[in-house]
This record gives structure tokens, C-alpha cells and sequence, in this order.
């Protein structure tokens, strides 16, 4: 087979690492790296057959920087890892196709309204998928009487921006934070805080916050590829040992109920490509249109599949007969590892 040459955005991101490894160990044919970030201290510098220094995901050269490097590199397929990535490239999908590059992306219509994570909950609400209450709101005031509206603080209650990424800005509002045991045991970064602080902290600043319910339980998530808003690969899983945001351990699950509600969400959103749909108990609180974490088999590659078939190699169909080879029980296990190099 013909050798393939793939970029990959955000390269600096932490599932990096084994999302190049299981593209370049497909078992069928030589793949290209082109790694792009908008920090020189990424991985993919080292891991990557070439690497660039791009503009943020949000800038709005952005991509044109990626066309550009793209017909430099004699790229076939953008595979964008970020959720900061997604919007731009939406937008310019037809430019990318016209010179012959496939870049794995929804629509621009289905990135806005998974990144705003308030119409995110109101059209899960209308479909009827089990998601969490809340409130959109700006100001520390504003807060403060949203999370009284929905049971602070005899119910836990949580908030974070509206547009946000991998946990950024998200905060657990409980009243019984012991600050001084944050201050001399714990490591930087807990989400738990009171919501005095909050209001204080957050002022008069003008960004858009999402305060809502606290969800409980186990997390699970949906991971797969989709076409036209039909799932033709799912891969359900477990998502624990939380570490600074990121889930560091992963179990396949063989859950069809999970399944029946990210087909509902990929209906609805008309998905295409990778998608990303997490569950905290029965409720979900996040779809993300993009590669994630990703529990690798040596049977079952799933972004190299999703490659082949944005290359059009793989057919709806063929995708959909790979989800026999779905292992339950089959488990990944994260951890740090580091390159040396001379600068």
C-alpha cells in the first residue's frame, strides 16, 4: 500500500505519545508523521518525521498556517487533537479538500454547539439524554445565586467556563474546604473551594460561566468514529484514577445502553469522524468531536481505521464489522515517561 502522510495538531497534548505510536504500528503500511503545536516544547517534536511551530487553535491564521504546511509536507489527512483546533478547521474544511486534504473534523455547526457547553446541555435536555441542570452566568454574584438556585449548599454544586478545555477553570463549590489542610497537605490544583472564595475571586470578570449540579458516580465514556451522524465504530470504557484532570486508567466496556445514547447524540449533532462523550453516573457532561484517550488492541487500531476511511479506504460498513473485535476487560494504563535530547 501506498505510503500515508498524516498531521497531527496539538502534539504536545498527553495522549500524543501512544496516539503516534498507534498510527505508525498499523501492520499495513509505512505513515508519515507531521507533528504541529504552538509550544517548541512539545513531544511530537521528538516523536514526529518533521514538526512546525503553528498560531493558537483560535487564532484566525490558524489555518491557513496548517494549509500551508500541509501542501509543504504533501499531507493527506489533519487528524486535530485539540478542542481549540476543531472551529477554524471546521470552517475551512472545502479549501482543505480542494487541494486534496482530508482533515477529520465535524461541521462547523456541530463544533459551536458542543465547545458552548450551555447549548450543549439545553439540546441534550431536548432530546431527552440525562444530562446535568444549570446556569449560564457572568460575575461572582451571578454565581453565587445560581449555585443557591440549584441546592448550594445542601447540594453540591460546581462551575467552570462556558468555553473550556481538559478542566480548565472547573471548581467544586463545598462548604466544608478545609483551606488550611489545601495549603499544607494537598498538591496544588484541588477544584474543591468555598463559594465566598469564588465570588471574590471572580468578581466583575466578564467571562461566561456555566454553573451547574455536581454529577456523581463512575465515569464512562463513548469513544468511536461516526459518519453522517451514524456511529460506524463505538468503543465504550471506564475512565478513573483522575490526575491533574486527566483519567489515567481506562477499561472497555461492553455497554450497549452507552452505545443507544451516543447514537442519539451523534443523530443529533450529525457527527462526523471522532467523537469523544463522557458520562459521570447516567449523565453526560461532555461531547467532545475529537480523537481522545484511545485503549488500543493489536486487532483494532482505531485511529488508523479512522484515517482509512476519512481516506475513503474503509467503508461504513467495513468499519461497523471491526466492532466484533471490541475486547471488554481490555485495559490502559497511563504514566509519565519522558525524551532526552540536546538542544
Amino acid at each position: 500500500m501506498r505510503r500515508i502522510c498524516v498531521l497531527v495538531s496539538a502534539s504536545g497534548a498527553p495522549g500524543t505519545a501512544a496516539l503516534l505510536r498507534g498510527l505508525r504500528e498499523n501492520g499495513e503500511r509505512e505513515v508519515r508523521l507531521v507533528g504541529t503545536d504552538m509550544s517548541e516544547r512539545s513531544v511530537g517534536r521528538h516523536l514526529c518525521d518533521a514538526f512546525h511551530l503553528v498560531p493558537a487553535g483560535s487564532d484566525p491564521g490558524f489555518p491557513d498556517a496548517i494549509l500551508e504546511l500541509c501542501r509543504a509536507e504533501g499531507v493527506d489527512a489533519v487528524l486535530p487533537q485539540s478542542s481549540f483546533d476543531l472551529e477554524g478547521l471546521a470552517e475551512h474544511r472545502q479549501r482543505f479538500a480542494e487541494a486534496g486534504i482530508t482533515v477529520l473534523v465535524a461541521s462547523p455547526d456541530a463544533i459551536r454547539r458542543t465547545n458552548d457547553k450551555a447549548e450543549c446541555y439545553a439540546f441534550l435536555q431536548r432530546i431527552g439524554v440525562p444530562t446535568v441542570e444549570f446556569r449560564r452566568v457572568r460575575g461572582g454574584e451571578a454565581v453565587a445565586a445560581a449555585a443557591m438556585e440549584l441546592g448550594y449548599p445542601e447540594r453540591p454544586t460546581c462551575f467552570k467556563p462556558v468555553f473550556s478545555s481538559g478542566s480548565r477553570g472547573f471548581r467544586v463549590l463545598d462548604p466544608t474546604v478545609d483551606r488550611a489542610h489545601q495549603l499544607l497537605h494537598e498538591r496544588p490544583g484541588a477544584v474543591g473551594m468555598r463559594l465566598e472564595e469564588a465570588v471574590e475571586l471572580i468578581g466583575d470578570d466578564p467571562t461566561e460561566l456555566l454553573v451547574m449540579e455536581l454529577a456523581t458516580g463512575g465515569e464512562r465514556t463513548i469513544d468511536g468514529i461516526a459518519h453522517e451522524g451514524r456511529i460506524a465504530l463505538g468503543h465504550p470504557k471506564t475512565r478513573e484514577a483522575m490526575r491533574a484532570g486527566l483519567a489515567m486508567y481506562f477499561v472497555t466496556l461492553d455497554d450497549p445502553e452507552l452505545l443507544e445514547i451516543a447514537s442519539r447524540i451523534a443523530a443529533e449533532l450529525s457527527l462526523d469522524h471522532f467523537f469523544n462523550i463522557q458520562l459521570v453516573g447516567d449523565k453526560v457532561i461532555e461531547i467532545n468531536p475529537r480523537i481522545s484517550t484511545i485503549v488500543y488492541q493489536e486487532d483494532l487500531d482505531l485511529p488508523y481505521l479512522g484515517v482509512k476511511h476519512a481516506l475513503g479506504e474503509l467503508t461504513e460498513d467495513d468499519l461497523r464489522a471491526y466492532t466484533a473485535r471490541v475486547r471488554p476487560g481490555r485495559t490502559a494504563l497511563r504514566y509519565f515517561d519522558q525524551v532526552e535530547f540536546d538542544a
